[in-house]
């Protein structure tokens, strides 16, 4: 290895676990690591699949004998802790009992922390999180809902988001700060982000079902008919809620949480697989579309990311509904890991001073 600081980044997704190893921000070693979707939706709790993906990850080093003495640093994908800054973390106790009590939601990125602390404890090497889910950069008006009791809040996938705006802007040769962009991030969770002046002013609820339905959540729902749900005989709010947070979507239609599957199933002619994929890309169109009202129709570019982006079919269905509103940049899959990477070299150069959480 180089004098460069190798750095070790892990990102659990609701169906795969990301991890790379980097020198400082270049990347020398990546996988994606998939888990069984039955097996990962046979834990109650998220916590309780972190033995699984801890041993999945350390087989992974193990196989390609990385020296782990040899880690500076270790950074996680900031989960469900408190509304913060945006900015880069240092995991503390605090953090860690929020995350795996899932005090402030349950995620499969509250996984990211804790798998990072198991690292660092071992290998006595700092362990960060940068820009969590919860990245409050919302503007007052879009936290109004129709209840005064309930805000809307700002839970998304600001990484990378952030991550491809900011490229898209270097792109257009604008600056992100002065820049008018819509970014769908379009994983195992859909979030729609408006990013206007350098801050994510309104997005969809991905955690609590707001917005499009996606692999395994059904997006918004009337009220009415989620209130029968819950006083249906029998129901209790374990059963309701595993229904609506891992059991909907696609996977409630189509028994999968993997879009190749269906594309594959629609080419060899089954019309109600057809039938779902476009809704998957109505509705994710919708939410694109309300989004250019809050820029008043003065759209950069719209920018397509994550897993789902790699899927032609689905995204010719996507394009074909809003491609009026402005320039379409793809970004599939993502920049998570990379944005991580380098926000944990800033902090190891001192060109950024990592927070605490408190």
């Amino acid at each position: 290895m180089s004098d460069k600081n190798l750095i070790l980044v892990i990102n659990p997704g609701s169906t795969s676990t990301k991890i790379a190893l980097f020198e400082d921000d270049k990347k020398i070693m990546s996988e994606d690591i998939d888990h069984d979707s039955k097996e990962i939706k046979s834990f109650d709790t998220i916590y309780g699949q972190y033995e699984l993906r801890y041993q999945e990850i350390t087989k992974f080093l193990a196989k390609n004998s990385v020296d782990l003495k040899s880690l500076k640093a270790v950074i996680g994908r900031g989960g469900y802790v408190r509304p913060v800054p945006s900015g880069t973390y240092k995991v503390n106790a605090l953090m860690l009992e929020e995350l795996k009590t899932a005090k402030n939601g349950e995620h499969a990125s509250n996984l990211g922390a804790i798998l990072a602390s198991a690292f660092s404890e071992e290998y006595q090497i700092p362990a960060f999180i940068t820009d969590p889910t919860v990245v409050d950069e919302m503007s007052e008006v879009a936290k109004v809902s129709g209840l005064p009791e309930y805000r809307r809040r700002s839970q998304w996938h600001p990484l990378n988001q952030k991550a491809c705006a900011r490229r898209a802007a270097k792109e257009l040769d604008i600056l992100y700060e002065q820049s008018r962009i819509i970014v769908a991030h379009m994983g195992g969770g859909i979030t729609v982000g408006v990013h206007e002046n350098g801050k994510g002013v309104d997005v969809n609820d991905g955690l609590l079902g707001d917005g499009p339905f996606s692999l395994d959540r059904p997006g918004g729902l009337p009220t009415i008919a989620v209130m029968d749900m819950c006083f249906k005989e029998g129901a209790t709010y374990k059963t309701v809620k595993h229904k609506l947070l891992g059991n909907a979507g696609l996977f409630a239609h189509c028994n999968t949480v993997d879009a190749r599957v269906v594309e594959k199933a629609i080419n060899n002619g089954d019309k109600e697989h057809e039938v779902v994929f476009q809704a998957l890309a109505y509705n994710i169109a919708k939410e694109i579309g309300s989004c250019a009202t809050v820029l008043k129709g003065k759209v950069d570019a719209i920018v397509l990311t994550g897993g789902l982006a790699y899927n032609k079919l689905l995204m010719s269905y996507l394009v074909e509904r809003v491609d009026f509103l402005g320039k379409i940049i793809f970004y599939p899959g993502g920049y998570e890991m990379e944005a991580m990477a380098e926000a944990v070299t800033r902090v190891l150069k001192g060109e950024e001073v990592a927070k605490d959480y408190n």
